[in-house]
């Protein structure tokens, strides 16, 4: 008798794909805290048309390249020279908008955020988001850029370059108009060490945002809020400086708004045995987490609006032996979620870092209540960098077309491809 796919079924069959030849090569490799193998960034956007763009780094610069909506080239790449990372990309009918890092001069000689807009092929704005006035750099961003029609929203970690934060790491927020103009809302100094930076666009206000913080040990939400002594605690987990309990891939994670308006994030999760105040802190403001296992578990946490902590994590896995990494959540039709993963057996840690047997892609749907909707398919195409929304729900992203290895950390320069796979799946 043969199957029929149900409402709670992952659709047969898995992701299709599409093969782009790129014009550089990209190392599709990052060393990560302990030297761990983490998938370089790409970012895959859609334009209110329904044409995508994505963004990879290469030795000349970030390549742009543009594709149609079924994911096939549809000219030549734009390269932003110079530009260092991919910290977030906003796709426009007419080009783009990069949030990366640039060459500046400073103290530390290191380089800056900025946002750069292409239109019709040409630079129509640079605009720097850290500098000498300002006293700090962006020797990484770990960042996200989001619009909403009217202006951009780029968060991101900087390093402090003089004052009062002088060689310490926070975060900052900023905004831009559509014309490059800085606005005055955002915050110069934000979460320590942040080790995960999410956000979402909104129509108006702050837009919606989550850091991992170091100094108070945990996922917060941190909208509107520069400093967030007193956020809304998501999930309380072991950060350290270089490296946090519950990073998200990429120091990045994704942040789902559901038509009621509530949000959903998901992460790896070590959880937390115990966390109290940290004694040695005389700001009152430290915390000491004590992980609950040695390997990450995929959690997923809800929020009922913008500026409010969830209840208690829904963990869809548990084997302790098993580490788990690269952890997304996306909407999938009008009332599901999908998270993806990637599994680890035979997981050895040290230091909050883990090598092991890749053994797949796993795919979940839940709904926004946590409940599993569907048992975990596993596939090959991997989920490494931001996805794509498209109209009709289709979600779609960039992918290098390597089997991953996590045996070993990464010692020496990246491997690289002349290849991007851009995969599709429509629930």
């Amino acid at each position: 008798m043969g199957h029929r796919r149900g409402r709670h079924d992952l659709p047969e069959p898995p992701p299709t794909t599409t093969a782009v030849t790129l014009a550089a090569k990209f190392p599709y490799l990052s060393a990560g805290y302990n030297n761990t193998r983490e998938w370089t960034r790409t970012t895959t956007a859609v334009a209110p048309n329904g044409t995508l763009r994505v963004a990879w780094p290469a030795v000349d610069g970030v390549h742009v390249t543009p594709l149609t909506a079924a994911g096939k080239r549809s000219g030549a790449d734009t390269v932003v020279k110079g530009a260092k990372e991919v910290g977030g990309l906003v796709a426009h009918n007419d080009g783009f908008a990069l949030l990366t890092r640039v060459a500046d001069t400073n103290k530390w000689k290191e380089t800056a955020a900025a946002i750069v807009r292409y239109t019709s092929g040409k630079r129509a704005f640079l605009t720097k988001l850290t500098g000498t006035a300002s006293h700090d750099t962006a020797p990484l961003l770990d960042g996200q850029l989001t619009w909403n029609g009217t202006k951009y929203g780029a968060y991101f970690v900087v390093h402090g370059a003089g004052g009062f934060t002088d060689g310490h790491y926070g975060d900052k927020m900023a905004y831009l108009s559509a014309k490059g103009a800085k606005l005055t809302e955002g915050w110069s100094w934000g979460c320590s060490h942040n080790e995960g930076i999410a956000l979402h666009a909104e129509a108006s206000g702050a837009f919606t945002s989550l850091c991992f913080d170091d100094w108070r040990s945990g996922l917060f939400v941190s909208t509107g809020i520069g400093s967030p002594d007193t956020a809304p605690v998501v999930q309380r987990e072991q950060c350290w400086a270089g490296y946090c309990g519950g990073t998200f891939p990429g120091r990045t994670g994704d942040l789902v708004k559901s038509s009621t308006g509530r949000y959903a994030t998901a992460f790896a999760s070590r959880g937390a045995a115990s966390a109290k105040k940290n004694p040695d802190d005389a700001s009152g403001r430290g915390w000491t987490v004590k992980p609950r296992t040695s390997t990450h578990q995929v959690a997923l946490a809800f929020m009922k609006n913008r500026s409010s902590g969830p209840g208690k994590a829904v963990y869809l896995t548990g084997a302790v032996g098993t580490e788990n990494v690269n952890v997304h959540v996306a909407p999938y039709g009008k009332d599901r979620l999908l998270v993806s993963w990637e599994s680890l057996k035979g997981a050895t840690c040290a230091s909050g870092t883990c090598t092991g047997t890749f053994t797949g892609t796993h795919l979940r749907l839940v709904d926004w209540n946590g409940r599993f909707q569907s048992p975990d398919k596993v596939v090959s195409t991997r989920i490494t960098g931001d996805l794509a929304v498209l109209k009709d729900g289709t979600l779609t992203w960039a992918y290098a077309p390597v089997t991953p290895s996590y045996a070993k950390p990464l010692t020496g320069a990246s491997p690289t491809t002349t290849t991007l796979r851009i995969a599709r799946l429509r629930p």
